[in-house]
Parts: C-alpha cells; structure tokens; sequence
C-alpha cells in the first residue's frame, strides 16, 4: 500500500522541487493552509505584498530574469481577480509565471456563496493554462504541469485552483510530489537540414538583410549564438524594446537601436531599405508588422522562433525555421560564405549617425538654463554614465517608457526591462523588487517610473525596504498622464482626463520607510542622482521632468531624405 501525504505538504514538495526560492502573495482563509505550511520551510522565502498584482508582477520579474516560473499565491474571490494583470502582462511579454490560489470548498462550487468566484473562466483568457483540482489525488500531477506549461517556450503563465477542502488538515494524496528532473523544461533542436539550405541561399543573395531581434532573442544562449553570428556576418541589427541588451558593446557598431511605436527610428529606416529581414524570437505583439513592414508582401523574411509565425498580410515569412534558435543560427554561421555588409553603405552609415547624434546634443549636456527643468535626454545621459555596465534597470509605461526604451543603452539581456506588449502601468518597483531578490543587496538596481504609473504600485515600497533590497527609484513627474496628454493633444488639439499632482514623493518615501531625494532643476540632478545611487537600500528621487519635446516622439521621420 502506498503512503499518504498531507495535500499541502505534497504542494510544498512540489515547489522545493521545482526550485522555488520565493513566493509572493497575499493571504487569506482560503489558501493559508499553505502560508501556513511554508513557515515551516525557511528554505522558500514567502514575501508578503500589498497587493496580489504586484506579487504577480514580482514573480513575473523572477520568471524574465531566471527563465525559471515564478510563484505568486492568492486567496478566493478579489484576491484571485486581482491577479489578472500581472499573469496578462507576464503571459503576453513571456515571463514564465506560476499562480496558485485558493477557492471555495466544492461543494459549493456551483453556488452563490462567500468569496465564489469562477476562477478558470476569469483566468482562462490571459493566461497559458488554468487547472483547478477535483480530488487531492491530481495535486501533484497539475503543479507539475503548470510549472512545464509555463517554462515551455513561448513562456507565460499558468494557474492551479486548489479547494479549500483538498487542502485542510487531514485531507490526504496517495501521489507524491514530481521528482526536481521532471520540472526541467524540453530542449529543443535545429531545423531540418532543407529548410537552413534555403536560408542561407536567401541570406547570401539579399542586398541589404537587416536581423531583428525580439523578446524570445533576449534569451541568454541565443544571445551568445546571435553575438558569434554577426562577430563572422557582420550586418545591421535592430531590437523590440523587450529584446534590449541583446547586443553587446562589442558589437554596437552594427547596432541601429531599438523599434517599436510611432515608426519612426533608425532601425525603422533600416527596414525600409532591407531586402530581407531575419526574425529572431519576434512576438507580433511587440511591434506590430503593419507598422515596421511597409512593403508587405513584397519584404522577403525569415521567421526563426521555436513556435511557427502568427500569418498576416504584413507579416507572411518566405521561410520559417522553427526550432531551436541558438542551434539554426550555429549552422548558418558556418554555413554562410559571402553575407553583404549594409552597415557599410552610404545608407547605413548615415543612418547610424543619426542615431547617436543626441549624446552631443544641448538637451543632453543640459546647456540650456540650469533652473530649467529635467530634460529627459538629460537624465538619460547623466544615469548611462554613473550606474555600471550590467545594472539593471527597470521601466515602467508612459513617456518615459519611450525615452528610455530609444535612448536608453543596454548591453547585456535582462537588464533593461519594459513592458511593451502589455504596456501595463505600475510594473517598475515591483520587477525591481524582484531583480534585487535575484541578485542580492548588493546589487543596486534602478527603477523609472512616471508620477501617474508609481502609485499604481507604490504601496510595495515597503516590502522593498523589509526585504533589504537595494533599488533607486527615479519618478519623472509632470503631475499628469502624460503619455496619454500628448497623443489626445494630437488628436483633439487639447487634453483631457490626465491631471494628477497632489503627491509629495519625498515624505511619501519617508513614510514607508525609504529614503527621499527632489531634483527640482536641471543644475541639481547630477549631484541627486549621485547621492542617490551611492544610497545602500531604497531610495525615491522625484524628479521634475521636462516632457516639452514629447510630441516629437510621435514624428514621423520614416518619409527622409535617405535613398
């Protein structure tokens, strides 16, 4: 006869063995069975939040940065539906998430009753997969398959329901916990040998081929498999915001920036002259093809992913290798003899110049009035020089998401993280929260945030401070939703709905137990910005920024002078 186990305790034995370190959540009578469990296993950090969709957002930066699911856990009812856009953003921008909340007994399931909430059906939509457990006996068997669903590419989130009554004392599981070998995702393989033939036969006859980098790009073994590609086939490349620091400075001098929103960068241009354009883990939700493929049909491209392309009229590759990316690029690096150089054109030389002619820029040097306010490209110049290669940095949506995702360089992958799919505000703290967690106290991360965005989540400041991490947090604060000011500004000729303000930000730190710095002008943000990343633990700069340029985010400078 087999043993029994208590069904929580089979429910720890499965996050031990898939590696968990952390989980995040909130707690309520419908799952403390399972706080209560874990404060007997000092080995899984429970860090309890203010709010279950910023614990979602925490796993969800564990899960980006390890490629290993994070866990986040809730109670029934609100605390379940509270988690929808953490798991929508972590399930569309391929963050591997594993969600486990509680629900009512099931026998009243099918009733109108205390905190009932039809979980799957709410779930189902965002997420990769949602399974509730019928009988205690599944509990293992659908943990183990949530944690494979959600690290198996493309990487998202998944969601165990388990009933109050499966898992109170006494109730039992005859099926044990996965051993930690079955949690280990598949690895995949090249594409067949035909199909790498025809793409090195279109490589070699293209003009001008452009690589375009997306989210699945970022991982860190197609990386290396990218940066030995173009280290023998040197050609231009361009990155999705999700892709940032897939290219390293060693390579930056094929690097023409980073796409996406307003179509109107030099790695738009580049794609305008391409003659074929070579997808790497590309997600059409990044950066619609509508907007960066003018040609349509007519642009030859290689889609290369481990899943088969989305088809659109604007999006319908000559080729798709499906596969492992790192493994495709290794063959056609030694396959390929005679790849053309676009970068060395006259086209593609003047189009990198203009990409870098910011830095020098008088908005840059801040050689305007120094009690002026913070120009963005500012602060963008001031922080790139003062925080070391490698830290990363955490954007939150709104303007500034623009600013940061163009001008902002990174050079390593997972180390500038944004939400673009999603473009789900209030996302800087707590990804930054969890890269402190992943990299330990003393590893300074930085987060940005707008005024707007931060107190969609600001209330994790907290948890940041009790947990020891070592973030800054700049707001850029404009007492306004800026991002939506300029574009209704655009369309109407005037605003509406955007107004904030109200907030001190500096006694708003201090009250949660951080530290708070103002650069109220131009001539103080060096000095602030200094004393703030020297500060070991959290520290919030409110920042009064500059949005007067924002509407030339929007410019179109596609239709140029560059034939």
């Amino acid at each position: 006869m087999s043993s029994s186990t208590e069904t929580v305790d089979v429910v720890i034995d499965s996050l031990t063995a898939a590696g968990v370190k952390y989980v995040f959540g909130v707690p309520g009578a419908k799952i403390d069975s399972v706080f209560n469990a874990l404060v007997d296993h000092p080995e899984i950090k429970l860090v309890v939040c203010r709010h279950e969709q910023n614990a979602a957002f925490i796993a969800g930066a564990i899960g980006k940065i390890t490629g290993k699911p994070g866990v986040c856990i809730a109670t029934s009812g609100p605390g379940t539906s509270n988690l929808v856009t953490g798991l929508v953003t972590a399930n569309d921008e391929g963050a591997p998430v594993m969600a486990i909340v509680g629900s009512v007994p099931r026998a009243q399931a099918a009733k109108r009753t205390h905190q009932s909430l039809e979980a799957v059906a709410l779930l189902t939509p965002v997420t990769k997969k949602v399974t509730a457990a019928v009988v205690e006996d599944q509990v293992p068997e659908i943990i183990l398959d949530a944690f494979r669903v959600a690290a198996a590419v493309p990487q998202g989130a998944t969601v165990i329901s388990l009933p109050i009554d499966i898992m109170t004392a006494g109730r039992k599981s005859s099926t044990p916990a996965a051993p930690p070998s079955a949690f280990l995702p598949p690895s995949y393989g090249p594409s067949p040998e035909a199909a790498l033939a025809q793409a090195a036969k279109l490589i070699e006859n293209a003009k001008f081929p452009v690589l375009f980098l997306g989210m699945r790009g970022a991982d860190q073994h197609v990386v290396d498999a990218v940066h030995s590609f173009l280290r023998k086939h040197p050609i231009p490349v361009v990155e999705t915001f999700q892709a940032a620091g897939a290219i390293s400075q060693e390579l930056v001098r094929l690097f023409y920036g980073r796409i996406g929103l307003f179509r109107n960068q030099p790695g738009d241009q580049m794609i305008k002259h391409s003659d074929l354009v070579i997808t790497i883990g590309y997600d059409q939700a990044e950066y619609d093809p509508s907007q960066w493929n003018s040609k349509g049909a007519d642009l030859p491209i290689i889609h290369m992913d481990v899943a088969q392309a989305a088809m659109s009229a604007p999006y319908s590759p000559q080729l798709e290798l499906i596969g492992s990316m790192a493994d495709n690029l290794a063959v056609l690096t030694d396959k390929l003899t005679n790849v053309a150089r676009p970068q060395d054109t006259e086209v593609g030389q003047s189009i990198y110049k203009t990409f870098h002619e910011w830095e020098a820029s008088p908005k840059a040097q801040a050689a305007g009035d120094p009690k002026g306010l913070v120009h963005p490209l500012h602060f963008i110049r001031l922080l790139q020089a003062m925080i070391a290669p490698g830290t990363t940095v955490t954007s939150d949506v709104g303007s500034l998401y623009i600013w940061l995702s163009r001008f902002f360089y990174s050079y390593a992958p997972k180390t500038f993280l944004v939400s673009n799919a999603q473009q789900t505000l209030g996302v800087a703290l707590p990804w930054a929260i969890g890269a402190s967690l992943v990299h330990g106290p003393d590893t300074k991360i930085v987060s940005v945030s707008g005024d707007g965005g931060f107190l969609f989540s600001g209330q994790e400041l907290v948890t940041a401070v009790q947990q020891g991490c070592n973030i800054t947090h700049f707001i850029w604060n404009d007492g306004k939703y800026n991002m939506v000011e300029f574009q209704e500004v655009d369309k109407y000729g005037r605003s509406a709905g955007v107004d904030l303000g109200g907030v001190d930000f500096v006694k708003y730190a201090e009250a949660f137990g951080a530290k708070g710095l103002r650069a109220s002008s131009s001539d103080e943000m060096e000095a602030v910005m200094k004393e703030a990343l020297a500060y070991k633990g959290v520290c919030v700069v409110d920042v009064v920024i500059d949005y007067s340029d924002n509407h030339d985010l929007m410019t179109d400078v596609i239709a140029s002078n560059i034939s």
